[in-house]
């Protein structure tokens, strides 16, 4: 082709061609075409355009971020198959073919599914019964009622299905989306279990249609009632092996009988109000033989006591029941036979408002195996009405005792089957459109069908013959089928296709929920039932539904399995009510249902009704499967794995810790409220990998769960660079907190110098009222080394800047000899060197400790120093009074020590006995405090050890000028140098020479660490009081140096220093 010679088609293409993009898009869906010269050219074109016109920063963009148009067409043309039965079958039978777009509008999608699943073994079998038990009233109460809860959850499911694209799953897919993994795992296998029973019921009504309206003749045991439910079994079981084979083998051949089943249905319906429509002008002959005024069983036998034939009286086999198969007149019959007549009237009179269903009007309740009776019909009664049970079985009786809140669980699996139409969610041509309009237009006709049915029975048919619930009056028909027209077999034939349709379908579906549970992973234990045959078919789901289902088989009862299912149900819908009510009292920005007939009171009064019917209905089922799910939501709550679904819940905590975040004051909690609020300083390796990981083992034996948890570290370098690397540190301390069971929050810094980012953690961690008021961090133990003076200094501002804070400090020396949560101490102490008082954070502490079972074997035991001159044993009972009134359990032992070798614990600041309100004053406390609170230093005590008592933000004051680090050795040489300083009253500290405060401080260290290591070297913990810094940082290295001399020689050593504030109380 000419260059010059181009066609209009071939212009519009190079139109087209301007943006790179355009040409790729192009290019992939059209024909290759044979190199040209025209081609050539629009190749030479789009190289220029990539290289000149698209930038190189634009490209970058659009790796991460898709156009516009494309990200549309791919909205455009998402599609979803069915999770189930319609992706296992293409896997079968149409790997080769391309799966078609759903084209299932509201009629077929949802509609009539949502019908046929409503509309089942209640109505064929149960309906009749219940009408003439609870009266017309009561039924439309209890029809109402049901009604009333599904068509409100049914508003609600609209709205959350209508708010976004929902994905084949149903209700769980909603709930758990909505009200997160917990919720959603726990009322998904609630509703698991719910369906699985559901086709127990339909396998046992099919069974009870079989036997006793099909083959009367088929049951393997003959005799009472046992006899019935062991047939009940045998074919229940027989009958559910086969179902299971038939879901395993070939499942699409069920889903093709789906509109015969449908089909049943439907026909039955229409059979009962044609029935209805011929008795009103021509009603069936149906004779119900009664004696009196009870129900007799129908039979071959004249309905009379004798007749008259040829002028000759003859018994009838009615006489020889009653008389002991003695046919004379002169036999001695029953009482209630000889004083009654035996009458006969029509089982269905036609529609008759004014006599029948008046008469049908009221509930008859009776007890379990109470003769049926008419109510309007004369009798004679008799007084041994017990004996006539007993002798005669000619009269119909109740099998079960009847109430009104058993009848309400008995009816509401009629009203279930409405997420039939989300569950084909992915099949729809308009999933939105077609749920909320198909789903409430299937609960307004089964609610009318079933109200009318109601009206309609309670007019046309006897109130004996409603209450006979096996048709024992009319010849074993089913009662509703007495009504049907043309034949009570329509109803008979349809009722069974239709139960067992409704058995498959529940066999096909559980499965696949199990399944789609399973591979959400939520549940760990069920991993396995996730797993199928090559197509996907859930073949380990399947066995364990027939093991449930057969449960269900074992109870052999429909009437006892129905309220099972109702339970599990009605938490179903309980908790899709919850998820809407959430939703939009959050206000979530992400809530936006196309359905806009909702409102969360209506949820509200959906989860009210359904929680009110399941303790109606059997208040301990209601509390068994309270219960089941429950123990689920823990189980997914420790042991599932974490997900993200933007559910409500996690909306709804938020909105929660927001409030009570605003509710708590801001400023210190009252001393009866305090508990370590713990910051734990981390320092992390090059691999940013925690260092200490017994730190945080020792953090959540000290919490135990309890109070704020924060732990932090700090990445020196500029944010930008070192974002990756915080995100790696964040995950490394994130996965250990996990290991070590500390609950709490993660926060990463990156500074540009490690003593700038701790500061900032001590300032700005937290939020609001939940800041944290202690600061854990380990002992430097490198400190020493020259190449790391940082560390050490670090360490000291740390101090400086808690203590300006007003928080505690708590230092872990040794910390790599601390205990793992894993561990026990079986014996042991933990020693309190009480030396100055510090607020109570030293007797605090022991206590929080033994909490944990890592130290509750461990005994307290508390250590105060007492200068020569006390009364060590007054101190003691002191002591121990004290320790009493602070519910406290710890041995007290008083420690002897000259003044001047405590003297480096005094020298901040001396409380005597008449500067004990100075102390607390300076701690800033009102005066009603300061009344209430110096009553926590008795007066004796106080004398005693009050010389130790600190003022914990008071800075210590010494000389501007350090001039060496002091050792062992150096003290020794420099003691001679300053003999006649050993004698000189602790309160000229302040005065002394540079060199002659280092040899008081270090002196204090020996005299100290030597008492110490005397009572305390095998103890498993020791707490002590640790001294403030000096002001003047040229004393740092002195400081750390008789931190060092202070504890050397014990195993684990926390060093404790107050916040300023009484931790502590012996008030209630």
């Amino acid at each position: 082709m000419p260059y010059t010679h181009r066609t209009k088609t071939e212009t519009d293409t190079e139109q087209l061609l301007h943006h790179p993009l355009d040409l790729l898009q192009q290019a992939a869906y059209q024909p290759v075409p044979q190199p040209g010269p025209y081609i050539y050219y629009i190749c030479f074109k789009y190289i220029l355009v990539s290289f000149f016109l698209f930038p190189k920063y634009h490209q970058e963009e659009m790796d991460s971020n898709p156009m516009v148009s494309s990200l549309l067409n791919k909205l455009a043309n998402y599609t979803n198959v069915t999770q189930g039965v319609v992706e296992h079958e293409e896997d079968d039978d149409s790997k080769r073919k391309e799966i078609k777009a759903p084209r299932m509008g509201t009629f077929i999608g949802v509609y009539l599914p949502c019908l046929q699943n409503i509309l089942g073994v209640i109505l064929f079998l149960r309906l009749t019964w219940i009408v003439g038990t609870a009266g017309v009233l009561e039924s439309f109460i209890i029809v109402f009622i049901c009604c009333s809860g599904t068509m409100l959850t049914a508003i609600s499911m609209s709205a959350i299905a209508t708010n976004g694209v929902v994905p084949a799953g149903g209700s769980y897919y909603m709930i758990s989306r909505s009200l997160g993994p917990e919720f959603g795992g726990a009322v998904g296998l609630c509703f698991y279990l719910g369906t699985t029973f559901a086709g127990a019921m339909y396998i046992l009504g099919t069974i009870e249609i079989l036997l006793k309206y099909i083959a009367t003749n088929a049951a393997i045991f003959t005799g009472g009632e046992e006899a019935t439910l062991n047939n009940m079994r045998v074919y229940g079981t027989c009958i559910l092996a086969l179902m299971a084979i038939v879901v395993f083998v070939g499942v699409k051949y069920v889903n093709k009988l789906a509109l015969v089943f449908l089909a049943c249905v439907i026909l039955s319906i229409i059979a009962i109000y044609a029935g209805v429509i011929k008795t009103a002008f021509d009603p069936p002959d149906f004779r119900i033989c009664l004696l009196g005024n009870r129900t007799l069983l129908s039979g071959d036998h004249i309905c009379a006591k004798y007749v008259i034939e040829n002028n000759v009286t003859e018994t009838t086999l009615l006489w020889k029941k009653f008389c002991s198969d003695d046919p004379s007149l002169n036999a001695t019959c029953d009482e209630y036979f000889r004083l009654n007549n035996v009458t006969e009237i029509q089982g269905i009179p036609g529609v008759q408002v004014e006599s029948c269903l008046v008469n049908n009007l009221w509930s008859v309740y009776r007890e379990k195996g109470v003769i049926i009776e008419k109510q309007d019909m004369p009798s004679v009664p008799v007084p041994s009405l017990e004996e006539v049970k007993e002798k005669s079985d000619a009269y119909v009786y109740t099998d079960i005792m009847t109430y009104f809140t058993m009848l309400v669980g008995i009816y509401f699996p009629s009203v279930t089957g409405i997420m039939a139409g989300s569950n084909r969610s992915g099949d729809l041509r308009d999933a939105q459109k077609s749920i909320p309009t198909g789903t409430i237009l299937a609960i307004s006709t089964t609610s009318f069908i079933y109200l009318s049915c109601i009206i309609l029975f309670g007019a046309c048919i006897e109130g004996v013959v409603l209450r006979d619930k096996f048709g024992e009056a009319v010849n074993g028909n089913l009662v509703i089928g007495t009504l049907a027209w043309p034949s009570p077999w329509v109803i008979v034939i349809g009722s069974f296709f239709s139960t067992c349709g409704a058995g498959l379908q529940s066999l096909t579906g559980a499965p696949r929920l199990l399944q789609a549970i399973a591979r959400d992973g939520i549940v760990p234990f069920l991993h396995v039932f996730g797993h199928g045959k090559a197509n996907g078919e859930p073949t380990w789901a399947l066995l364990l539904t027939a093991l449930i289902c057969e449960i269900g088989i074992l109870i052999a009862s429909l009437d006892s399995v129905a309220p099972i299912l109702s339970m599990f149900f009605l938490m179903c819908y309980l908790f899709v009510n919850l998820a809407c009510a959430v939703q939009t009292l959050l206000r979530t920005p992400n809530w936006r249902p196309r359905f806009k007939y909702y409102h969360w009171t209506l949820s509200f009064l959906g989860m009210s009704l359904c929680l009110a019917l399941m303790f109606i209905c059997s208040w301990y089922y209601a509390l068994v499967a309270m219960l089941i799910a429950g123990c689920i939501y823990k189980y997914i709550e420790y042991r599932g794995a974490e997900k993200e679904w933007g559910d409500g819940i996690r909306g709804l905590s938020l909105n929660a810790a927001r409030y009570a975040l605003l509710r708590v004051e801001h400023g210190p909690p009252h001393t009866k409220n305090w508990r370590p609020q713990v910051l734990v300083l981390l320092n992390l390796d090059s691999e940013q990998l925690v260092k200490h990981p017994r730190l945080l083992s020792f953090t959540s034996q000290l919490k135990a769960g309890k109070g704020l948890t924060i732990v932090g570290s700090v990445l020196p370098g500029i944010y930008l660079d070192k974002y990756t690397e915080a995100q790696t540190a964040e995950e490394n301390i994130r996965s250990l907190m996990g290991v070590e069971k500390t609950k709490g929050f993660c926060q990463i810094v990156v500074s540009s110098s490690l003593r700038d980012g701790i500061s900032h953690l001590i300032q700005s961690a937290g939020l609001g009222g939940m800041k944290h008021n202690t600061v854990l961090m380990a002992w430097p133990q490198s400190w020493k080394q020259t190449d790391n003076h940082f560390s050490w200094k670090n360490f000291v501002d740390t101090v400086r800047e808690t203590t300006a804070a007003h928080q505690a400090l708590l230092v872990a020396k040794n910390i790599d000899l601390f205990p793992m949560n894993q561990e026990r101490f079986t014996e042991g102490n933990i020693d309190v060197w009480w030396i100055v008082h510090d607020g109570g954070m030293l007797m605090l502490l022991p206590f929080l400790l033994r909490q944990h079972k890592v130290w509750r074997k461990c005994k307290m035991r508390i250590f105060t120093v007492a200068q020569m001159d006390d009364n060590s044993i007054q101190m003691k009972k002191d002591l121990q009074m004290f320790l009493y009134h602070l519910r406290l359990n710890a041995e007290v032992e008083v420690v002897e020590m000259f003044e001047n070798d405590i003297s480096a614990f005094t020298y901040e600041k001396t409380l005597v006995m008449e500067q004990r309100s100075q102390m607390l004053k300076q701690m800033q406390l009102s005066k009603n405090e300061r009344e209430r609170e110096a009553q926590l230093i008795h007066d004796r005590n106080t004398a005693s050890h009050s010389t130790g008592m600190v003022k914990s933000h008071t800075a210590i004051t010494t000389p501007e000028k350090v001039q060496m680090t002091w050792t062992k050795e150096k003290l020794i040489s420099e003691k001679h140098k300053n003999k006649e300083t050993s004698m000189m009253n602790y309160k000229d500290i302040f005065n002394m020479k540079p060199n002659q405060s280092n040899v008081r401080r270090m002196h204090t260290a020996v005299k100290l660490n030597g008492v110490v290591l005397n009572k305390s070297q095998n103890a498993q913990l020791v707490l002590l009081n640790m001294p403030g810094p000096p002001k003047n940082r040229q004393g740092d290295e002195n400081y750390m140096e008789f931190l060092e001399v202070l504890t050397e020689g014990l195993n684990r050593v926390l060093l404790v220093r107050g916040g300023g504030r009484e931790v502590i109380t012996i008030y209630s």
